[in-house]
């Protein structure tokens, strides 16, 4: 509970004195709580020294981050359970960082989450937190589903998808009314194309939105975030159970045709789960905040109107790099003494890298903190890198050049209906976004005749 006149008088003055003093608690508090055993799911609140790469301001990264990636771009924020809790914000820190091989640094999020009594749907998995030869043979499955060969088949699905919500927007912006392009388009649209990816019916769209966001929300620590992870795989795995028999014609129905003897209900689930996950969530907010950028930038607007394939495309690229909405790559756990950035880490000690702070690394190209949709194409690390890059980055810029580009198309004359200091942004989320976006859609022209 926050009581007024300590937030607008005294919290601006003592917050200084006691910031410190409050972290040093929180991490005291935290490992009493768990002093039997490391179980990230007992995490009730996450202190106050792991949120910076968390925090931002608007679109941008708050202050003290960009302090820390002058100053010291691989940064130790606490000590742990014993052990050392570091972010690396510097770009070529975090490329050396994320394409370590796995004799140097573990992905494995599970020896620190208890396994012990739990269902198949509250296991933990997924390629971004396991290590090989487990994620080899995962990313095996999948690879070849993601290539732009078996993806083009996508592309009529998502226009048509696209098109769909467009009506939608036009139907609620009809007489100049606000119309929210979370709830009407950003939303919309990865959930339906996800969905028929998977080859899974599209229903209860509103308790997977709930869910979608759970997973990702911080403010809680793991405990909500495991909380609503069981449920979405609860959901999968008896989708796997159901087309086991019946295959759909989807990637479900295509991977139990395909290697149906070789991957039970719970394993295909989780890889059904990764591929949900990281395919609707994450652009749903790219959508959003996309959109904000476009209504307020005249020329990306133009530039998704050319027609022409590289402006449409370098739009896109700047704006994966600007937003970054996965604000913190998988936790790395280093196996062995390494050196990074010519900064010692011990063996055991966490690193986080801070995606969003090395995509606008003055390093990296100079102005990287203005949104420049006619800048070339930086090498921008929003779908991570090395062997845990996002194995759906290729699906996910399709759909972002599809539905953008229809979106300026179908409302050249879009603008917001909000100043971005009322925008509701999520706190301490790891993929960032904003609850609610919105826009006057400026006229429709399909609907005028001008298409």
């Amino acid at each position: 509970m926050r009581i007024p006149l300590f937030d607008s008088l005294l919290r601006p003055v003592l917050d200084p004195v006691l910031g410190p003093a409050k972290q040093r608690i929180g991490i005291w508090l935290l490992n009493r709580t768990m002093r039997n055993g490391i179980d990230l799911r007992k995490l009730r609140f996450l202190p106050d020294a792991f949120t910076l790469p968390l925090r931002r301001d608007g679109l941008d990264p708050v202050p003290e981050l960009v302090k820390a990636q002058a100053d010291e771009p691989v940064k130790k924020l606490a000590d742990l359970f014993g052990k050392g809790v570091w972010m690396v914000s510097g770009y070529d820190e975090a490329r050396e960082v994320l394409a370590g091989g796995a004799e140097v640094w573990s992905n494995d999020l599970g020896q620190f989450v208890s396994q012990e009594g739990r269902s198949d749907e509250e296991q933990i998995g997924g390629l971004g937190m396991t290590d090989p030869p487990l994620h080899t043979a995962l990313r095996r499955y999948l690879t070849p589903e993601f290539t732009m060969r078996r993806l083009a088949r996508l592309q009529p699905g998502i226009e048509a998808i696209v098109e769909q919500r467009l009506d939608a927007m036009a139907e609620a912006g009809r007489d100049g009314r606000p119309v929210d392009m979370v709830e009407e388009f950003a939303f919309a649209v990865p959930f339906d194309v996800i969905c028929d990816l998977l080859g899974l019916p599209v229903d209860d769209r509103a308790r997977f939105l709930e869910l979608g966001v759970a997973r990702f929300d911080l403010t809680e620590g793991g405990a909500g975030a495991f909380g609503a992870a069981a449920h979405t795989r609860e959901f999968l795995i008896n989708a796997v159970r159901e087309q086991r028999a019946n295959p759909g014609d989807g990637l479900i129905g295509a991977l139990l045709q395909e290697h149906g003897d070789e991957l039970d209900d719970v394993t295909l689930g989780g890889i059904a789960d990764g591929v949900f996950l990281g395919g609707y969530e994450t652009s749903a907010s790219m959508l959003a905040l996309g959109a904000y950028l476009i209504a307020t930038t005249p020329k990306a607007g133009e530039m998704l109107r050319s027609e022409n394939a590289e402006q449409i495309n370098q739009v896109v690229e700047e704006l994966l790099r600007h937003l970054c909405v996965v604000q913190l790559a998988f936790l790395r756990f280093a196996k062995q003494d390494v050196v990074v950035g010519g900064v010692q880490i011990k063996e055991g000690d966490a690193v986080g890298v801070s995606l969003l702070a090395a995509n606008r690394d003055p390093r990296l190209a100079p102005g990287l903190d203005e949104f420049d949709p006619s800048r070339e194409p930086t090498r921008h690390l929003a779908f991570g890198w090395g062997m845990h890059r996002c194995v759906g980055a290729e699906l996910a810029r399709m759909e972002l050049r599809t539905a953008l580009r229809m979106l300026a198309e179908r409302f050249p004359d879009l603008t917001m209906a909000a100043d971005i200091s009322e925008l509701d942004f999520r706190k301490l989320s790891a993929v960032y976004g904003v609850e609610a976006l919105p826009v006057l859609t400026g006229g429709d022209r399909v609907a005028s005749g001008r298409a």
